[in-house]
């Protein structure tokens, strides 16, 4: 993308990620622990201008675990604040692979509502938590670690 007159400079621009929140039948969600500082997360990255949310979802999910997903639904909208990212959440289930590490991860498990929340800063785990809404989408606010309640939906 070039940065001529035409594009409009005053126009801020967001970065769009996405995420899944891989939930299995027992109800344990996939989580990451990142290889480049150390925070559990749920799987994502940013979308690739030639893919689909879903798409990404499910590229991303298995490049950082190793498990093929299912998208179900959107669930969440979740903007940092502090860095301009806008993140889509998808619920998905799992439909085969195993969970691996990757050069983007140096930890996969399947955690527990209650392990989410230990391990994850508040603005993560609530991706997760969210997730297990049903027919419910969200869309919050957070400055990279807690949520702002500022203009939150419920």
């Amino acid at each position: 993308m070039s940065n001529s007159t035409g594009d409009k400079p005053s126009t801020p621009l967001h970065s769009v990620s996405v995420a899944g929140a891989v939930i299995r039948e027992d109800g344990r969600m996939l989580a990451i622990q990142r290889r480049d500082n150390g925070n559990w997360e749920p799987p994502g990255g940013v979308l690739e201008l030639n893919e689909t949310p879903e798409e990404g979802v499910v590229r991303e999910v298995l490049e950082e675990t190793g498990i093929h997903v299912e998208v179900e639904q959107l669930t969440g909208v979740y903007k940092n604040m502090t860095r301009g990212i806008v993140a889509l959440v998808f619920r998905c289930k799992p439909s085969g692979g195993v969970e691996l590490p990757s050069s983007e991860s140096v930890a996969v498990e399947w955690v527990t509502s209650e392990q989410a929340a230990e391990r994850m800063s508040e603005a993560y785990a609530v991706r997760l938590l969210d997730a297990t809404q049903t027919n419910q989408t969200y869309v919050r606010f957070h400055n990279g670690k807690s949520l702002n309640k500022r203009h939150e939906e419920k």
